[in-house]
């Protein structure tokens, strides 16, 4: 089975509106014309609209970082799926570890995130990861396994047909540790497992899985020479158009 590839950068609370936008376009002429394969930017809220005005008519997707699960109310401070929509996101990332660890949000939480997503046909990319204690006590496949299972609650496989998976060791992201190719193919391996355990066994195959955690210039060729890995999710190398453009223009491919 022959997954489309995806490049995400994920510009996490950095770049104002004329900084982003200058990135946005750098990026959009280095990207090849042909390229087989998706690229996605999600910078921060106040920077969408500007950004999506710069890359409109390109192949480059645009997603938020986060949302919340309700179309409106008094949630301040918070943004709703229909305003990420209504701002160009086709896209947004649900549950990044930083989410999940300095902001406490609960498997519960994501869960009514991936829902209003799909109902809303905005394109969740749900991340899941283990901290170095969990991977040191053994723990790492429970921990993912329960992130899954928790997070895709009462959704089906129609529902979830656009659904992107995002592995994300939390020991990798931000530290300048990766996980090595071999460790992220592994876990990938597992996801894919389980997905079609949850589901289907052609749902398992089809649903794309990146890899994210400290993904550089210099590692992205080894990381996408893996089987199960279908691209990756680029954190501070993203906010570097030359290095990105790199990254987004990998070797080494071997279909899954």
């Amino acid at each position: 089975m022959q997954r489309r590839k995806m490049v995400a950068g994920n510009w996490k609370m950095h770049l104002n509106m004329e900084e982003a936008c200058g990135l946005a376009e750098r990026i959009k002429n280095a990207v090849d014309p042909d390229l087989d394969r998706d690229v996605l930017i999600a910078p921060s809220f106040t920077n969408l609209h500007s950004v999506k005005k710069v890359i409109e008519g390109s192949p480059i997707f645009l997603a938020a970082q986060n949302m919340n699960w309700e179309e409106k109310g008094a949630f301040t401070g918070d943004v709703s799926p229909l305003q990420i929509k209504d701002a160009g996101s086709t896209h947004v990332i649900i549950g990044h570890s930083e989410r999940r660890h300095v902001f406490g949000e609960t498997d519960g939480m994501l869960n009514k995130k991936v829902k209003a997503a799909v109902t809303h046909s905005i394109t969740p990319i749900l991340c899941i990861g283990e901290t170095l204690e969990e991977r040191e006590s053994q723990k790492t496949y429970r921990v993912l396994e329960t992130q899954l299972v928790k997070g895709l609650a009462n959704l089906s496989e129609n529902e979830l047909s656009s659904l992107i998976i995002a592995y994300e060791p939390v020991w990798a992201i931000g530290t300048g540790k990766t996980a090595t190719p071999e460790q992220a193919q592994d876990a990938h391996i597992f996801v894919r497992k389980k997905l079609s355990s949850m589901f289907s066994v052609s749902f398992g195959e089809t649903i794309r899985i990146l890899y994210g955690g400290s993904v550089k210039p210099e590692n992205i060729d080894e990381l996408m020479a893996q089987p199960d890995l279908d691209g990756v999710l680029v954190g501070g190398a993203s906010l570097k158009a030359e290095g990105f453009s790199r990254i987004i223009h990998f070797q080494g491919v071997i279909t899954g």
